[in-house]
Parts: structure tokens; sequence; C-alpha cells
């Protein structure tokens, strides 16, 4: 595993060995995805930390597997591409925004069951000990929110990458495969109620991760991995602004037979640069190239 960087490669070891801390102790008549997994905040086994600890637990060896899988085949490429720190915050910040709409889509469905209570009067609503062991029995488990996010950032990132997926006989773009995968998951929503799949989940982890990568690319410093801290770059370009090539006179001046000039030339060493990737490896690639790619992916 030491071609898996650092962050990924502890993300699969933590969700491993809790799974493996789930099978162990569930023999012994411990559950530890009823203790850290994550039930409606109308329960009285709700804790708050569950919407961290919920990510790391998963329900059994294929649920594992395939998230498992997913997170070693994009959040290697995301990790090297947003560097360490910066994927963390995304996978932990997605992951508890899968949990928080998963709290809203499950409080929406006890309302339904519910009568002559108000939707908000609900919230604080006295619960005789049937519905309470019911409201205790909706409990969420696995990493699927946060990977769902990450396989957004992949296609957000490189949406002209072609991708296999098996059982297609063909490569796919990654734009495509992320919006069919969306699709599956609006259709499954509505269509297979209590299948006991998060459907509503996986779309509150992609929708934070869309919110999230929009802000960054309207804050192209936040978060940055390369050169100084983000606030360095920021003042640094302050002070640079109405140096010449800097004024806004200079940027209006500039004509569009330029811009595109330049427009060109960026995609076609980025071009470059994905095709190296495909052939060496993102290994193969020097510094300056990381943050040439790390930089265009921040502007798209």
């Amino acid at each position: 595993m030491n071609s898996i960087p650092t962050v990924t490669k502890n993300l699969l070891i933590i969700n491993i060995l809790a799974f493996i801390a789930y099978y162990v102790l569930a023999g012994r008549g411990i559950d530890l995805n009823d203790m850290f997994g994550l039930h409606i905040f109308l329960a009285s086994d709700f804790h708050i930390y569950q919407f961290i600890t919920y990510m790391f637990m998963h329900g059994g060896w294929t649920h594992l597997f395939f998230n498992m899988f997913a997170l070693w085949m994009f959040g290697c490429v995301m990790e090297r591409t947003w560097g360490p720190k910066k994927f963390l915050f995304y996978y932990i910040f997605c992951g508890i925004g899968a949990g928080v709409v998963q709290e809203i889509a499950q409080y929406v469905e006890v309302y339904n069951y519910v009568d002559n209570v108000g939707f908000f009067e609900m919230a604080f609503a006295k619960w005789d000990a049937g519905s309470m062991a019911n409201l205790n029995a909706m409990t969420t488990v696995g990493a699927s929110g946060a990977i769902y996010a990450i396989l957004l950032g992949f296609g957000m990132t490189f949406p002209e990458e072609r991708i296999f997926i098996f059982p297609l006989p063909l490569p796919i773009k990654a734009k495509w495969f992320v919006i069919g995968y969306a699709a599956i998951e609006v259709i499954m929503a509505y269509s297979s109620f209590n299948d006991g799949v998060a459907h509503i989940a996986h779309l509150g982890g992609m929708l934070f991760g869309f919110i999230l990568i929009k802000y960054w690319q309207k804050h192209p410093y936040v978060g940055s991995n390369y050169g100084r801290s983000s606030g360095e770059q920021f003042f640094k370009r302050f002070r640079n602004w109405g140096k010449k090539g800097n004024s806004a006179d200079d940027i209006r001046r500039k004509t569009d037979w330029d811009y595109n000039a330049d427009k060109k030339a960026t995609e076609e060493e980025i071009d470059r640069i994905l095709d190296k990737i495909r052939k060496n490896g993102y290994g193969s690639l020097t510094e300056e190239e990381k943050k040439r790619l790390f930089d265009y992916s921040n502007r798209k």
C-alpha cells in the first residue's frame, strides 16, 4: 500500500479495522453499528458524534468492499490532485453533510406516519416505549455519502477523462458517469423505498461536495497545498495589483485572440499531463505539472 497516498490509505485501514471490530464484537453481543451508527435525532440512542463515526461503520462485507474499492480507485487521484488536508476536509465535510440530509429525510419519513402532530412540533414530542424502539432502529452506517462526493469531485475535476465501468464494453467520460450515478440514486430513492440503502444520503454527499467544490472554484486559494499559505498568496496578489501586467486596464486591453490563445495553450498542456498520467501514472508527474493540474481544476 506504499503507492496509496497517506489519507486514503489511513481511511481504508480505519474502515477495515472498524468492520473487523464490529464483526468480532457482534459475536459477544456488542453491536458497534448501534453504538456508532447514525440514529435519527429523535431517538434516545442518538449522539452528535455519530455524524462522524457512522461513516466508518458498515453493514456487511459487500457494503465495505464496494465503498473501499471506490475510495481506493478515486480517492488516490483526488488526494494527489487536492493534497491530503484538502482531501480529508472534503471527505469529512461531505460525510457529515450526507448524514444531515439523511436525518432530514428520516424526519420527513417519521412525520408521514405520525398523526395529529405538527411538522416542527414533532421534534419535541414525547414517544412511548414502542415508538422509541422503532426510532432507535433507524440507523445509518457506511462511507457511501463521502464516497459519492469523491465520485462527484472526480467528475467535476476531470470531466473529459474516460473510465471503464463494468459491464459497459466501452469507456465513458467521467462527467456522464457521475451524472448517471446521480440519476440512478434519484430514481432509487423514489422507487425503492425501504430497501435498506440510504439513497438520500448518497445524494446528500454529492450535494455537499458540489457546494464545496463550487466554493473552492470561486476562492481558489482556500485550502491550497502549494506554495505559500492561503493568506500569504492572497496578500501577494493584492500587493501586485496595479503593477504592470496586473492592472485592471491591462486586463481589459487583453484581446479575445490573446485570451483564446492562452486558453488553448493551457488546455493542450492539461491534455498532455492527463495523457502522461494515463501512460505512466500520477507519480510520473513533476511538481510543476502537479501544480498546473491542481490550479486548472480549481479554475474550472
